[in-house]
């Protein structure tokens, strides 16, 4: 008998999968157990043995491409927050799973596999391959996980364009309107070091100018001024379809986010409610590590500063330097300019794919019809990265149908994570329609 998705789910927080360490080979050999008794052929591939990865197939009758569903089983930490239950009990109260990783994402995996595990008990064969992996280390840059199975497996892949993983899919408010997020792209990240120099001696001899000096004023720059404008055509598409949807004059201020002449005061405009589109429109880069000096009464010579870039798909590394030089202004060129060094870089996909939205976005439609599904661009990275070197193509599609009082996103790596049970069933049954739709219609007419 095949188990419930909360079922599932509960089995799944129950293995604490914190990264770091990870630990989550007795998580993968769960879900290794789970898919070989039921008939898949299962692979275990690690660069780790202790961090191994799952690739689960079920073979397809070789009329269809395959399609991919993948997720990762670590979870972020739990230090320092408030729970009301045990974060690795899985416990089930007031109709919500609670736990770590009941959204972040160990309850789409469980989805996922109460899915793939239903099409098999039917006895019906699709026509291509379904393939199910199942991966370590994603909160912590994927090395041994998705990055490891994409460079030394690839050939576990073959034939796939289209992959169903995280981040999209719930159900959220937006002025009113019940929207569902589906992800069909994301920001690339760029991790960067800025080193400032200036003269060094003893604090009690006032000297202005210095290293910390320059540094406090480049933070105030960042923190005060925007990057230029970038309407990248994920997020046209995403704008364009919300603001056909929201009645005047709502409507007016997301349409002027899309004319870069008024963005920024668009933005202002709609306050802290447009951060998404912010970050959906600009690169940006983030103050988030200071490092310099020793005791207190030494002005220290030489400080830096880390920064959190994010970079627009179909824009570069050199792209951002350029224009963070542009907004530190007079600091950023000159005998003193900072020095600005890359720690590290990972590019992604110019553009998406948008040839399976339409397919996914009717499952979500017909189950809530009352809703919209909007293609969007996050913020965030995901191992989709990954799976766009081999040519996949991967939307964020984990439908959950959400109460309103429920924010989603602020769940993500936060305390009291959880997961309403009948949203659990209700993205199970719409990963179940959509991969039956995507092998009726057929990968090339999508």
């Amino acid at each position: 008998m095949t188990k419930s998705p909360s079922d599932i789910l509960q089995d799944l927080i129950r293995f604490d999968t914190t990264n770091p360490p990870g630990n989550e080979r007795a998580c993968v050999a769960y879900l290794e157990r789970l898919f070989a008794e039921h008939g898949f052929e299962t692979k275990i591939l690690a660069l780790d043995p202790e961090r191994p990865n799952l690739v689960a197939r079920l073979p397809g009758n070789g009329t269809g491409d395959p399609l991919l569903l993948y997720g990762h089983v670590d979870v972020v930490p739990t230090d320092g927050q408030l729970w009301d239950h045990p974060p690795f009990s899985g416990e089930i109260t007031d109709g919500f799973i609670w736990g770590r990783g009941a959204i972040d994402m160990k309850g789409g995996l469980a989805m996922m596999a109460t899915a793939l595990l239903r099409i098999k008990a039917s006895g019906e064969t699709a026509p291509g391959d379904l393939i199910f992996a199942a991966v370590s280390d994603e909160e912590r840059g994927g090395v041994v996980g998705a990055r490891f199975l994409v460079e030394e497996h690839p050939q576990e892949f073959a034939g796939v364009k289209y992959a169903i993983g995280e981040v999209g899919g719930f159900a959220t408010d937006v002025s009113g309107l019940r929207v569902y997020p589906v992800m069909v792209a994301e920001k690339q990240s760029c991790l960067l070091t800025l080193t400032f120099r200036g003269p060094s001696g003893h604090a009690s001899l006032a000297r202005r100018g210095g290293a910390m000096a320059q540094m406090a004023e480049a933070i105030a720059r960042i923190e005060s001024r925007r990057l230029p404008v970038h309407v990248t055509p994920a997020a046209r598409e995403s704008l364009t379809a919300l603001a056909r949807a929201l009645p005047f004059p709502k409507n007016l201020f997301i349409r002027l986010l899309l004319r870069p002449r008024f963005t920024n005061w668009a933005l202002g405009k709609i306050g802290e409610r447009g951060a998404m589109f912010d970050a959906m429109l600009h690169n940006t880069v983030a103050p988030t590590v200071v490092s310099g000096g020793s005791v207190s009464n030494v002005a220290p010579g030489e400080v830096t500063l880390q920064l959190d870039g994010r970079i627009l798909p179909g824009y570069t590394e050199e792209d951002l330097v350029r224009e963070l030089r542009s907004v530190l202004g007079d600091i950023g060129h000159g005998p003193n300019a900072p020095e600005i060094t890359s720690r590290y870089y990972d590019p992604g996909p110019r553009a998406p794919d948008m040839s399976l939205f339409q397919t996914l976005a009717s499952v979500i439609e017909e189950a809530d019809p009352d809703s919209i599904v909007l293609p969007t661009l996050i913020p965030g990275t995901t191992d989709a990265r990954f799976f766009s070197r081999l040519g996949i193509q991967t939307y964020g599609f984990l439908p959950m149908n959400l109460p309103r009082e429920i924010d989603f996103t602020s769940m993500f790596h936060a305390g009291n994570e959880r997961i309403p049970l009948d949203a659990l069933e209700f993205g199970a049954d719409a990963i179940q329609k959509a991969i039956r739709l995507y092998h009726r219609q057929g990968s090339e007419t999508v």
